[in-house]
C-alpha cells in the first residue's frame, strides 16, 4: 500500500480524533464530523492490512471509530433494523451475499501466464464484516441524524467543510495538485486526469479530482439551501458563501458536477419541497433501472454521444471510451448475473494471454454489478435508493410546508450522489451517512401519520374518550 510514515501514523490517529470529537460536541456534529472529516484528511489509497479483516483506510477507520465512541464513551447503543421490511431485507441481503458470491465462484481463471485465484471462504468471512462497516453511517445517522435540527447540522457541517476545504483546493487549481505527494508521499492517481479546460484540477487527501468535485457540490448545495431559509439578518453573509462555493465548483473543472449544479441549485433556490422531493425521487428511479435499460437497450447512448461530442469533442471521445467498457464489462457480469464474479478482479476483462487487465471500470453501478450481481446490486443502490423513495411517499401526506427544507435538500444531494454512480464511483461513507439520515426522518413522518391516523380514529368512533 502506497505511503509514508505520516499516511500510516494518521491512520492510527483518526480513532483519538473522533473520541475527542464525541467528547466536545453533541452526538450528531460529532458524527459529522468524524465522517466527513475522514474523508477530507486522510490519505487515500493506504491501508493497514491484517489477516482475516477488511482493510483499515479512510473509509472504514472512520467507521468504526465513530461506532466505538458511541457504544463506549456515549454508552449508547443503535439499532441496526429499521421499521421498514423492505429496508431489513435489502441490508441482509447486502450484508449476506458475499456468501453466493464465494460458493458460486470456486473456480480458478487461466490465461496463458497468468490465473487468478478462486473465491474462499475466508473471502466470505472478510467480505461480509467489510459490508457490515460499511453500513455503520447508515445505522447511526438514524439515530442521532433523523430530526430536521441535527440535519441542518448536516448542511452547515458540509458548507464549513467547503470554505475550509476551499484553501487547500484552489492552491492545487493553480499550482497543479501535489498536496497529497508532498504530505503522504504519493500521488493517488494518473496525472493526466489532473488537466482539464486548460487547467489543474484539485485532487487534495481524495481519491480523484471527480471525487473533490462532487464534494465541492454537495458543498454548494448546502449553502443555497442555508440561503434560502436563513434568518434575514445573516442572508447577506450567506449570499456570500454561496457565491463563494460556487466559484469552488468551478475551479474543479468537472462538467458533470457543473450540470448537476446548473440543474439542482435552481431547485433548491425556488423549488416547492414536494417537487424537490419528486424530482428526487425520478433520478433514484433511474438509477436503479439504469442496468436494465442498458441491457435491453434503452438508453439512447448515440444521441448521448453525439450530444457530448458536440459540446466538446475531448469529453465526447471519453464518454464513448466508458461507454464501450461499459458494453464490455455488461457482456461480462451477464455470464455469472445473480452473484457476480467475486474479487482479485475476476469480474474485469484480461488478455488471454498475459492476464493483464484489459479494461477500466469507472462507473460504481457496474462494479457492483460485475462483482456481487444483481442481488448485490439489488442490494446496494436499493438501499441507498429506498429513502429518497420513503421520504417522497410520506411527503404526499403532508403539507409542503411540514416537510423539513433540510431533508429535502439531502434527498437532493443523494439522489445526485446515485446519478453520479452512473459514469463514476463516487460511493463514500458521507453517501450512507445521508441515507440513514433519510431513513430516520422519513420513519419519524410515518410514525407521526400513523399516530394521526389512530387518533383521528379515536375521535371519530370515540368521541367521549380522552386522547392523550
Amino acid at each position: 500500500m502506497p505511503g509514508n510514515q505520516i499516511a500510516y501514523m494518521m491512520l492510527y490517529l483518526w480513532p483519538v480524533v473522533a473520541w475527542a470529537l464525541y467528547t466536545r460536541l453533541d452526538p450528531a456534529r460529532a458524527l459529522v464530523w468524524t465522517i466527513l472529516g475522514g474523508y477530507m484528511v486522510l490519505p487515500p489509497l493506504t491501508a493497514i492490512d491484517l489477516p482475516m479483516v477488511p482493510d483499515f483506510d479512510k473509509y472504514s477507520i472512520p467507521n468504526l471509530a465513530a461506532a466505538a465512541a458511541v457504544v463506549f464513551l456515549l454508552k449508547e447503543r443503535f439499532s441496526l433494523w429499521p421499521s421498514s421490511l423492505l429496508a431489513r431485507m435489502l441490508i441482509m441481503l447486502y450484508v449476506l451475499s458475499p456468501f453466493a458470491t464465494v460458493l458460486s465462484n470456486g473456480d480458478r481463471m487461466f490465461f496463458e501466464h497468468a490465473s487468478l485465484p478462486a473465491m474462499r471462504i475466508y473471502d466470505s468471512l472478510a467480505a461480509v464484516a467489510g459490508q457490515f462497516i460499511v453500513l455503520l453511517p447508515f445505522f447511526m445517522a438514524r439515530k442521532y441524524l433523523a430530526t430536521p435540527k441535527a440535519q441542518r447540522a448536516v448542511l452547515v457541517g458540509l458548507v464549513t467543510a467547503g470554505v475550509i476545504y476551499s484553501l487547500p483546493m484552489a492552491w492545487e487549481a493553480r499550482m497543479s495538485p501535489q498536496i497529497n505527494l508532498m504530505i503522504y508521499g504519493f500521488f493517488q492517481h494518473d496525472f493526466s486526469q489532473a488537466v482539464r479546460f486548460g487547467g489543474y484540477r484539485p485532487f487534495v487527501f481524495m481519491p480523484h479530482a471527480l471525487w473533490v468535485a462532487f464534494f465541492a457540490l454537495m458543498c454548494l448545495l448546502a449553502s443555497i439551501t442555508l440561503f434560502r431559509i436563513g434568518p434575514a439578518a445573516v442572508r447577506h453573509k450567506q449570499f456570500l458563501v454561496m457565491l463563494y462555493l460556487i466559484f469552488v465548483v468551478l475551479i474543479c473543472r468537472s462538467a458533470g458536477v457543473w450540470v448537476y449544479a446548473l440543474l439542482i441549485g435552481p431547485l433548491i433556490l425556488i423549488a416547492p419541497r414536494r417537487l424537490q422531493l419528486t424530482i428526487a425521487a425520478v433520478m433514484a428511479a433511474v438509477v436503479i433501472t439504469y442496468p436494465l435499460l442498458r441491457g435491453l437497450h434503452l438508453v439512447p447512448v448515440d444521441d448521448i454521444l453525439a450530444f457530448a461530442t458536440k459540446m466538446n469533442e475531448e469529453r465526447g471521445l471519453s464518454l464513448a471510451f466508458r461507454i464501450t467498457n461499459e458494453d464490455l464489462l455488461l457482456a461480462h457480469a451477464a455470464e455469472r448475473p445473480w452473484f457476480g464474479w467475486g474479487g482479485y478482479g475476476r469480474s474485469l476483462l484480461h488478455d488471454p494471454i498475459s492476464g493483464q487487465i484489459s479494461v477500466i471500470a469507472d462507473g460504481g453501478w457496474v462494479i457492483t454489478l460485475g462483482v456481487y450481481g444483481w442481488l448485490g446490486y439489488i442490494a446496494e443502490f436499493g438501499l441507498l435508493a429506498l429513502p429518497v423513495f420513503l421520504i417522497w411517499r410520506e411527503a404526499r401526506h403532508v403539507k409542503g410546508a411540514e416537510v423539513s427544507p433540510y431533508a429535502s435538500t439531502l434527498a437532493l444531494i443523494l439522489a445526485a450522489n446515485l446519478f453520479d454512480m452512473l459514469p463514476n464511483d463516487t460511493l463514500i461513507p458521507f453517501t450512507w451517512l445521508l441515507a440513514g439520515a433519510l431513513t430516520g426522518y422519513a420513519e419519524a413522518l410515518a410514525a407521526a401519520r400513523q399516530e394521526k391516523t389512530r387518533r383521528d380514529f379515536d375521535i371519530a368512533f370515540n368521541p367521549n374518550r380522552t386522547i392523550l
